[in-house]
């Protein structure tokens, strides 16, 4: 392997592992806020590129693409205003399985409003064949635009929850919520908020590599099991560890095609994923545990 294809792989890896980076901050954002794992979250993705798609053929695609993430905040909302904040006092482990069935009925819902049929959205800059030359290496612009949002929505988040009192009214909801309240937090709006904002940036990150990817009905639940290795692997709520390990993840994936079939892509994740649960369950940068929220 020479210069020029280790620098075309490693590229490839690290807009891979941006991808699932972000994927995995969608659930570190709701787990942090209430304890609970949502395996919907590859979904939220998914219907924010459809959504995208499909307005792109009335507005101009800048607008679309705000239509799109607005829409999918408002469903995370309601995913947790008509049914999280409806079963008081459940059981993580209740609340778990409950995402698990959100994550299909959003699945069988986007079969039969989009069908089966690959999407997506057209090249932010230039075209398909469009490349930029880098150390003997091409790349597509579209990589450019997805590690700068991914970038963007990481340095926001991080300013959002250390600088702005919203998001340390999160953070103080996530380390004791009884406590929180007493202080006049509003827990319940932290809680919605969450949700809102792990639906919005799912949708923002699923419109930004549609073009890359396609899109298609069915592709919410592999994006949720890597973001979920990756939360694993970096420790559950630890944010900035997501992102390390998610580049991890997709360099380790891309340098496994390189020699390899890609079968054994997939199998990668799980296994990780299998070694760090046994050997490891609170994540190779071994996060505090914090106290977890029984109910929403």
């Amino acid at each position: 392997m020479n210069f020029p294809q280790i620098v075309q792989y490693g590229l490839a890896g690290i807009t891979v592992g941006s991808i699932y980076a972000i994927v995995a901050i969608g659930f570190n954002i709701i787990y942090n806020t209430t304890g609970i794992i949502n395996f919907a979250q590859g979904e939220f993705l998914i219907f924010g590129a459809m959504t995208a798609i499909s307005l792109s053929k009335i507005f101009p695609m800048p607008a679309a693409i705000l239509l799109a993430v607005a829409a999918t905040t408002a469903l995370g909302w309601l995913v947790e205003r008509l049914v999280f904040r409806r079963i008081p006092n459940a059981s993580i482990l209740r609340l778990v399985v409950i995402t698990i069935g959100i994550s299909i009925l959003l699945r069988e819902a986007m079969l039969h409003i989009w069908d089966e049929q690959v999407r997506s959205l057209p090249y932010f800059t230039g075209t398909s064949v469009s490349t930029i030359s880098l150390f003997g290496a091409h790349i597509s612009p579209q990589v450019l635009w997805v590690l700068g949002v991914c970038g963007v929505i990481v340095a926001g988040l991080t300013f959002f929850f250390r600088f702005t009192r919203i998001g340390r009214a999160m953070r103080a909801c996530a380390d004791d919520r009884m406590a929180a309240r007493l202080c006049g937090i509003n827990d319940r709006w932290m809680v919605s908020l969450s949700f809102m904002l792990s639906a919005g940036i799912g949708a923002l990150v699923g419109c930004v590599i549609s073009p890359l990817t396609q899109t298609q009905y069915d592709m919410g639940a592999p994006l949720a099991i890597k973001g979920f290795t990756v939360a694993i692997l970096g420790g559950l709520g630890n944010s900035a560890a997501a992102v390390a390990t998610g580049l991890f993840l997709g360099l380790l994936e891309v340098f496994m095609v390189s020699q390899f079939d890609a079968a054994y892509k997939d199998a990668v994740s799980i296994v990780i994923l299998l070694i760090i649960l046994v050997f490891r369950p609170s994540g190779i940068f071994g996060r505090s545990q914090i106290s977890s929220l029984r109910a929403v």
